[in-house]
């Protein structure tokens, strides 16, 4: 009875050792595979990142986590990096640790700017007044938010804000309406009937100052700047008079009130 037991044990024992040894091996072997891995990664990244811009960015993998580290000019060099990386096959994540090392910008400086330079983008596309950003800037951190007309809108925006000096990060929060003919005919229909106003026409000669009409669902929100509290309760009368608006949002401002 006793050497049954022993026989039983030596068998348990021999069978977890062989056990062992498989798991043992198999880590090893992905070890080794891991190894082969990191070592095309490393090759491949060098070649992505062959470029002058990349000149101070160095990357380092392991286990297929790859870590980019070093400085770039502009906001859109560090995000070009991280695409290149994560596109490198076999690669399982990357972590940006790259610094925007641009000059630096006073935030309402750089927000002021950004303004500017957003509100002239894509004039002569037609969907100028249909976009409504926000801007937040902190520490150089840029958050964009608001509502786009569509992703090239969207796409337009974040790349002029991501290629701007002293930009050091970028958040994104615009979305992007979605895809409605009966918002498109409301669009329309709210751009004529209120720069078809002879007292709001005025805001259709600066493309890039318009009053800004955004719907989503049938639901319109106007923004802006407006001369003074006449034009933005016109504004308001002549959005609520189109046919299948649900409701319309008036943050139009007036001027004078805004500088207060």
């Amino acid at each position: 009875m006793v050497s049954k037991v022993f026989r039983t044990v030596k068998v348990l024992g021999l069978s977890l050792a062989l056990l062992l040894g498989a798991r043992v091996e198999a880590r090893a072997q992905a070890a080794a595979g891991a190894g082969a891995n990191d070592a095309q990664i490393q090759v491949d990244l060098n070649k992505a990142l062959d470029n002058k811009k990349f000149k101070d960015v160095k990357a380092a993998v392991q286990n297929g986590i790859v870590t980019l580290t070093g400085t770039v000019n502009i906001y859109a060099d560090k995000d070009d990096a991280d695409r290149r990386a994560h596109h490198r096959k076999n690669v399982k994540g990357v972590e940006n640790e790259i610094v925007v090392s641009g000059p630096v910008v006073d935030d309402v400086q750089l927000r002021n700017k950004l303004a500017q330079k957003l509100a002239y983008d894509r004039v002569g596309y037609g969907t100028t007044a249909f976009n409504s950003f926000t801007i937040g800037v902190q520490d150089g951190v840029v958050t964009l938010g608001g509502i786009a007309y569509g992703p090239t809108d969207k796409d337009s925006a974040l790349s002029l804000v991501a290629n701007y000096p002293g930009v050091k990060d970028l958040v994104d929060n615009i979305e992007v309406a979605p895809v409605s003919p009966m918002d498109d005919r409301i669009r329309l229909a709210e751009a004529r009937a209120i720069y078809g106003a002879p007292q709001l026409n005025k805001y259709a000669i600066d493309p890039a100052k318009p009053i800004r009409i955004t719907v989503v669902n049938g639901n319109v929100t106007l923004s802006g700047v407006v001369d003074n509290q006449g034009d933005k309760d016109v504004a308001n009368i002549r959005a609520n008079g189109v046919s299948g608006v649900f409701k319309v949002i008036n943050n139009l401002q007036v001027a004078g009130a805004a500088e207060k």
